[in-house]
């Protein structure tokens, strides 16, 4: 190598270095777990106030629950932050379906004028929808290409679902299969993304599962299952969203 190449080389060399570091900041990830798990932190203090709340079956059960999702917005949009590039797309469909549920929520307050469980399953039905889209749809969301073998059990879930409550369901038996459906898909859906994202769609499908038995079959369970079904629900959306903002970090890394 003469002289001129090498002072060549040495003078391009910090330059590309500079480019690299540049580009290498130009793409951040969520974080550590840990500082997922901080900015998450909240919405769980809120989650096991509430649950608590619910399983002694106090009054002040019922406005809490009315905070869990906010909670779960702002946990969110804080993790998903520091993501650069931006991941706005699954952002903003993840915040529509947490929102949704939200309105699922609190379906007798937002709604005074309207039948509560029509308005319940419309709300969550969105919700579902959403996040099915994520599942299927955001970029670097599902870990593996098709749906596992074992999500099948969703499907049966949602056919012993129907044959059980079907009868009791009454007017409402079209309304409810179709919410069944969408449900299922969630959890079948959740199953090709990584286990944080496949275990909250699973405690969804048991949240539901049992809350659709305490309200058409209510003699058949005890009191206790109230609190339950608030238990998988919070356990279900938390890993939900905290798992498809830890992988929208980790698919703009690995591009």
């Amino acid at each position: 190598m003469t002289p001129t190449s090498s002072a060549a080389f040495s003078d391009a060399s910090p330059a590309a270095h500079r480019s690299a570091a540049g580009s290498a900041r130009s793409v951040r990830p969520a974080g550590s777990p840990t500082a997922l798990l901080a900015w998450f932190a909240p919405y769980a203090i809120v989650s096991a106030v509430h649950v608590i709340l619910r399983f002694a079956e106090h009054p002040l059960a019922e406005p809490t629950k009315l905070i869990l999702m906010p909670a779960l917005v702002l946990a969110v949009l804080g993790a998903a932050a520091r993501i650069r590039p931006f991941p706005r797309g699954v952002v903003a469909v993840l915040v529509i379906g947490i929102l949704a549920s939200w309105l699922g929520d609190g379906a007798g307050t937002f709604f005074p004028t309207l039948p509560e469980l029509p308005m319940m399953l419309a709300c969550f039905g969105i919700a579902h929808l959403a996040y099915m889209w994520v599942f299927w749809r955001g970029a670097g969301i599902a870990a593996r290409p098709r749906v596992p073998l074992w999500a099948a059990a969703s499907a049966l879930s949602w056919i012993v679902l129907i044959a059980i409550l079907g009868p009791h369901t009454g007017a409402l038996l079209i309304p409810v299969a179709l919410y069944g459906l969408v449900l299922g898909g969630t959890a079948t859906l959740a199953s090709r993304c990584g286990p944080v994202v496949a275990w909250g769609g699973v405690w969804f499908l048991v949240s539901d599962s049992i809350l659709a038995f305490r309200l058409f079959l209510p003699d058949a369970m005890p009191d206790w299952t109230s609190g339950m079904v608030m238990l998988t629900y919070c356990l279900g959306q938390g890993l939900i969203a905290a798992g498809v903002v830890r992988a929208a970090g980790r698919g703009i890394e690995r591009a």
